[in-house]
């Protein structure tokens, strides 16, 4: 694989495949780089006689690990899961996260606080010494959609910054609609200090139904970098 990128994506999917996950049910998060965590799982099953149930945070999810012959299950029977592995839009050096940038974010936090361990795999161009370094988009909002101006409003009242809604691209007319049927608002943020109480105040929001910011659930990340080698963050 020629792509510095792609590579680095697989390198750290496969390291982290290889290093947490064991016979149980696995979170399977959604994006990117989580196409070759799905790829690596799919080879241990297949070579090491692996027994695990995958769940998906989102639509995209499912059809990777149906594509892969890997055993589906979902939260209702499964509400207990091993380890979660998800890839992020951003992560500071606490690992911090912004999610959201494919809009599952309200399934993949899910998914993150179900599992006893939370793993982060991205590239190298996800890490950050603090947030919005890298990602400039903004944190995600899933909202109820007949509520998106009024928390908007009341983010920009709180909070500072700006929000807008995300819209479709140019094919489709409209705003973004989640897996869960809701818009998506992009906060773009100012000076922030304090992401937890940066949490706490969205999802306080009546019409907020989750946010793109991950606080001290991640407990490690492998980053691919660009010379083929891991770059790993602790908490």
């Amino acid at each position: 694989m020629n792509d510095p990128v792609e590579n680095a994506k697989r390198l750290a999917a496969y390291q982290a495949v290889d290093n947490h996950v064991v016979d149980g049910v696995i979170g399977i998060g959604s994006g990117s780089t989580v196409v070759y965590a799905v790829e690596r799982l799919a080879q241990r099953v297949k070579d090491e006689g692996l027994e695990v149930i995958c769940v998906p945070s989102s639509f995209q999810a499912k059809q990777l690990i149906i594509q892969y012959g890997l055993k589906l299950g979902d939260l209702e029977m499964n509400p207990e899961l091993k380890v979660t592995i998800d890839g992020a839009d951003e992560s500071d050096t606490m690992l911090t996260l912004i999610k959201g940038g494919g809009g599952c974010l309200t399934q993949e936090k899910i998914l993150a606080s179900c599992a006893e361990e939370f793993i982060v795999i991205a590239d190298y161009r996800k890490a950050s010494t603090n947030l919005g370094e890298q990602w400039r988009k903004g944190i995600p909002i899933e909202v109820i959609p007949g509520a998106y101006r009024v928390v908007y409003q009341k983010i920009e009242k709180l909070l500072g910054g700006k929000s807008e809604l995300r819209m479709s691209g140019s094919s489709k007319a409209g705003p973004v609609v989640t897996d869960n049927g809701n818009f998506l608002l992009d906060w773009n943020f100012e000076g922030v200090k304090d992401w937890k109480h940066v949490e706490n105040c969205l999802n306080m929001i009546p019409g907020v139904v989750e946010n793109g910011l991950f606080v001290g659930m991640a407990r490690k990340a492998y980053f691919g970098m660009s010379d083929g080698t891991v770059m790993e963050r602790n908490i």
